[in-house]
């Protein structure tokens, strides 16, 4: 059997360097800290303590951490029942209570604020001990600085002074104590037009990681950080343009369109400055999750099943598409698709979920990794339900995006299927979320996969028009390169607003190699 600790392992983490994970939701920047190592094969980093408050999170992040218990590669058999199904996540930790104990002892549920200053500053001098090369990564909850976020609490007096505009200060307070070599800090591009007490949030926080002095009463007067950009070589200032954080994940590999900004303070006694990310095409939707198995959505508000579900899509072909789409370009093409002739032979899947996990290993070395061959059962690809309606709207929107190489915008909708909303003329317009149904295009990378994810699926609808719905856990796991083994704790709600604000691990991997050249080059001395 798999999965004893061996004297090799042991070695290896001699080798690595600690790291701090503070908000660290289900663990995408650790994983990726985790997973980057030397040239000798040897982790780089270990997980010294990650800090994660939400229930669910925290699941997720303390199974992972007692995964890395065992050398990479050896998870033990066990692990792979529970994925399965035979077995509980208790009877697994039960198995193994020594990585059980190591792992809860690293991944801890805190909420991080006044109350817990003394506790977390005494386990992060503990877990860091004497060493003086190590790093803090992680970046506050981010839904305050969302431009969607914000969007829909325009006009809300509490919305100023949510504590999630400041929790970057609890951050700030860690490396006020603790005085990390260096640091990065992770946050959504929103919060370059966001604002605290009616001031740049950006400008603010970047003069408060500089001079951690200028936030927090007490701290070090001479404690100060450069920071830098990890795609362009200017060093931030007070003048700087914070467009420079800016990362965009597609331009590096990762399949996706997400945009995030990305800080990297390195201390300033110290001589040294971080490298740059190298660009890399990356793969398409198709190329990430077309190996899943196809699956059809469920149908809500009514008795589902295969026949119901088909007859609901089947409703289309006596709506006069033709003639409702007036002309447009590609009309002819997508109405001819809603013939009833032609539905009656699309060939759509009966099933709504699947676990059958099917080794397709990518070219793409970002892909490459995600994949298992010890994985028997696939995980959180179940499809979401949806009304009739909205099954003909999706079925509308990917077979217009089939043919017209986009996906449509609501002024593209034929009249029958526009949804009874009060903002749908607005969006005809283009005044106001006139997306608000977006095929994920096959030959594309996918636009941003973000928490609103675990609230509807109109935004993340699949390309496959005979499939006729939104991408599942798994899939949006995929387009945030989780590895296939990597399992999302509570329900598919929560499993969704975990993937949706985690930082993409194969991303995250490549920031930790930049991270690790900067540890390599401080001196012992310094």
């Amino acid at each position: 059997m798999r999965g004893s600790a061996s004297k090799s392992q042991v070695q290896q983490r001699f080798h690595s360097y600690p790291v701090v994970d503070l908000f660290a939701g289900p663990g995408g920047l650790g994983e990726g800290f985790a997973s980057s190592v030397d040239e000798k094969g040897r982790p780089r980093f270990t997980s010294a303590v990650s800090i994660e408050r939400d229930d669910f999170a925290h699941q997720t992040l303390l199974l992972r951490h007692f995964i890395r218990q065992f050398p990479e590669g050896e998870a033990p058999d066990p692990y792979y029942a529970f994925l399965a199904g035979d077995i509980s996540c208790e009877q697994l930790y039960q198995r193994y209570p020594d990585a059980h104990r190591d792992a809860a002892s690293s991944a801890l549920r805190i909420s991080l604020g006044f109350e817990s200053h003394a506790k977390v500053h005494g386990i992060v001098r503990e877990r860091i001990g004497g060493n003086r090369r190590w790093a803090l990564i992680g970046g506050p909850p981010c839904q305050a600085y969302s431009l969607v976020g914000r969007s829909r609490m325009k006009g809300d007096p509490k919305f100023e002074h949510d504590e999630k505009h400041t929790l970057y200060l609890e951050y700030l307070r860690i490396i006020a104590d603790h005085r990390p070599p260096v640091f990065v800090m992770e946050n959504v591009k929103g919060l370059l037009s966001a604002t605290i007490e009616g001031r740049s949030a950006i400008t603010r926080i970047a003069r408060d990681l500089s001079r951690p002095s200028t936030a927090i009463p007490g701290a070090p007067s001479d404690l100060a950080y450069r920071l830098y950009s990890l795609t362009e070589e200017d060093i931030a200032d007070e003048e700087v343009d914070p467009r420079l954080f800016v990362v965009r994940a597609e331009e590096h590999g990762i399949p996706q369109a997400r945009h995030r900004m990305f800080i990297v303070g390195i201390r300033s006694d110290l001589k040294v400055r971080p490298g740059l990310l190298k660009k890399m095409t990356a793969p398409t939707v198709q190329e990430t999750i077309g190996s899943l198995p196809s699956i059809r959505s469920g149908l809500s508000k009514a008795t589902d099943s295969a026949v119901a579900w088909l007859d609901e899509l089947r409703a289309i072909s006596s709506m006069d598409v033709r003639r409702q789409l007036n002309g447009a370009s590609h009309a002819s093409e997508v109405a001819q698709a809603f013939d009833f002739h032609n539905l009656i032979k699309v060939k759509s899947p009966s099933a709504v979920s699947s676990t059958l996990y099917r080794m397709r290993r990518p070219v793409h070395d970002v892909l490459r990794s995600l994949y298992d061959d010890r994985l028997s059962v696939l995980t959180a690809h179940e499809a979401r339900s949806h009304m009739g309606s909205d099954l003909r709207r999706y079925l509308f929107a990917a077979t217009f995006a089939q043919k017209a190489g986009r996906s449509p915008k609501l002024a593209d909708f034929p009249e029958g299927l526009l949804p009874e909303h009060r903002n749908v003329e607005l969006g005809r317009t283009g005044k106001m979320f006139s997306d608000r149904f977006r095929v994920q295009l096959a030959d594309q990378v996918s636009s941003t996969i973000t928490s609103h994810i675990s609230k509807d699926g109109h935004y993340f609808i699949h390309y496959d028009p005979a499939q006729c719905r939104s991408l599942t856990v798994r899939e949006a796991a995929r387009l945030q390169t989780f590895p296939d083994n990597y399992f999302f704790a509570g329900p598919r709600t929560a499993q969704y607003h975990q993937v949706g604000n985690a930082v993409p691990p194969q991303l995250a991997k490549q920031i930790a190699e930049i991270v690790a050249e900067v540890l390599d080059a401080v001196r012992l001395d310094d």
